[in-house]
C-alpha cells in the first residue's frame, strides 16, 4: 500500500550583521504545518555575540524563547537536532544577535531545516 505524503522538506538561512534586530529565520505558512527538525547558529566573527531566538505562536500572538542570551565566541556554534518542534500555520522563528563584544560587527548565520505538511482546508 502506498501513503500519499502531502508535503516538502526545505531549508532557510538569514546572515546576522546588526545588533539588537531580530531576523525572521522561517514562517510556517497558511494551510500548513512544520516539523522544524534542525536549528543551527554560528558565529564568525572575531568579537562574541549573545544569541536569542524566539518562537512566535500565532494561536496566542506570543513568543517565547527557545534561546536565551546564550554567548557565542568565535567559531562556537549552538545545534538543535534529533527532535523537533511542531509550527503551527503563522508560527515563526526569529533570531537576534546582542551585546556583540567591544562594539563589533556581530557575523552570525542561522539555518534551519523543516518539512511542511500541507492541509488546504485548514489547520
Amino acid at each position: 500500500m502506498t501513503i500519499a505524503k502531502n508535503s516538502r522538506t526545505k531549508s532557510e538561512i538569514v546572515a546576522i550583521s546588526t545588533d539588537d534586530v531580530p531576523l525572521t529565520l522561517y514562517t510556517c505558512p497558511a494551510n500548513a504545518k512544520a516539523h522544524l527538525s534542525l536549528l543551527f547558529i554560528t558565529n564568525a566573527s572575531s568579537n562574541a555575540s549573545d544569541i536569542d531566538v524566539q518562537w512566535y505562536r500565532a494561536s496566542v500572538a506570543t513568543s517565547f524563547f527557545i534561546i536565551g542570551g546564550t554567548n557565542l565566541s568565535q567559531g562556537e556554534f549552538i545545534k538543535i537536532d534529533n527532535a523537533f518542534i511542531v509550527l503551527e500555520a503563522g508560527d515563526y522563528i526569529t533570531v537576534e544577535t546582542t551585546s556583540t563584544a567591544g562594539s563589533g560587527v556581530p557575523d552570525t548565520d542561522a539555518f534551519c531545516t523543516v518539512e511542511e505538511f500541507f492541509n488546504p482546508v485548514g489547520s
